[in-house]
C-alpha cells in the first residue's frame, strides 16, 4: 500500500473504512495504526507495530493457560532483545494478568522507562512481580516459560552488533537446565520466525558471515518436547478471530 507515501494515512483510512467492517494493521510505526483508528470509523486492530504486538499476546497467554491451567503466578522469562515489541508487550500484559515476567537482556537492550512505568501500574493492581536483568542465572532460575525472539527486530539491520551482544543469551539446553524447573512445569516459546538452523537465506548468510549456525535458540531446544511455538502459532488464528468477534459489534457468541 501507499500508506503515508502517495496518500495520507487519514485519506486511506477513510477509504478502507467505507469498504470494510474492520481493519487489522501489520506494519512499522505505531503512530500509523493510531492514525488509522482515528480516521477509519471502523474497528482497527494492531496486528504488529515496532512498539507493540498485542494480538500476539492473546495467543501467547492462551498457550500458557492451555499448558498450565492458569496464569496467575506463572514465571515467564523473555531472553534476548528486551526492548522490542514482543518484550514490551509480554512485560505489560504479564503485569496485567498476574504473571511474573523477567526480561533477561544486556543493559543496552532493556525496556524503555515508559514501558517499565506502565508495567508497574498494572503490577501494583495484580500483585505480579517483574524483573529486568542482564544476569543469566537470576533471569532463568525457577521460571516456567523461556521465551525468545529474533535478535534483529523489524526495520533494523545491525546483525554484527546483535550477534556479539546476544550470543551469550542464546536459548540452549544449558539455559533450560539452569532454570531448575522440572520438565512438566517448563515450556519454550517463540513467536516465529526462528533462526534455529541454516535452512533459510538469513540463516545461511549469518553462518557465512559470523560462523554460527543457530542464533536465538538452538535446534535442539526448538525441536524438543518442551517447545510450544507451533501451538502458539496455531492459537494466533483463534485469538485474532475472537478479538474480531468481540469488538465488531452485537454478535452472538455462545457460551460453551
Amino acid at each position: 500500500m501507499q500508506l503515508g507515501n502517495k496518500e495520507s494515512i487519514a485519506d486511506t483510512a477513510k477509504v478502507l473504512g467505507r469498504m470494510f467492517d474492520g481493519i487489522e494493521y501489520r506494519g512499522f510505526a505505531h503512530a500509523d495504526v493510531t492514525a488509522l483508528a482515528k480516521y477509519a470509523g471502523v474497528p482497527v486492530w494492531n496486528g504488529l507495530t515496532d512498539q507493540w504486538h498485542p494480538t500476539q499476546m492473546i495467543a501467547d497467554f492462551m498457550t500458557f493457560k492451555e499448558n498450565f491451567g492458569h496464569l496467575q503466578g506463572i514465571n515467564l522469562t523473555f531472553v534476548g532483545d528486551g526492548r522490542n515489541n514482543v518484550a514490551n508487550d509480554l512485560l505489560v500484559t504479564g503485569s496485567m494478568l498476574g504473571v511474573n515476567v523477567r526480561i533477561l537482556a544486556p543493559q543496552t537492550l532493556q525496556p524503555a522507562p515508559e514501558v517499565v512505568a506502565l508495567a508497574k501500574q498494572f503490577a501494583a493492581q495484580t500483585g505480579a512481580k517483574f524483573l529486568i536483568t542482564d544476569d543469566l542465572k537470576q533471569g532463568v532460575a525457577g521460571t516456567n516459560v523461556i521465551y525468545t525472539d529474533v535478535w534483529v527486530s523489524m526495520g533494523e539491520d545491525n546483525w554484527e552488533e546483535r550477534v556479539k551482544a546476544l550470543k551469550p543469551y542464546q536459548v540452549n539446553q544449558a539455559m533450560l537446565a539452569a532454570t531448575g524447573t522440572p520438565d512438566d512445569q517448563l515450556i519454550f516459546m517463540h513467536c516465529l520466525p526462528a533462526f534455529h538452523d541454516t535452512q533459510t537465506t538469513y540463516g545461511q548468510e549469518i553462518a557465512r558471515k559470523y560462523g554460527i549456525t543457530e542464533m536465538e535458540v538452538t535446534d535442539e531446544v526448538f525441536q524438543s518436547p518442551l517447545a510450544r511455538q507451533f501451538e502458539e502459532a496455531k492459537n494466533r488464528l483463534h485469538a485474532i478471530k475472537a478479538i474480531m468477534a468481540a469488538t465488531l459489534g452485537d454478535l452472538f457468541i455462545p457460551r460453551i
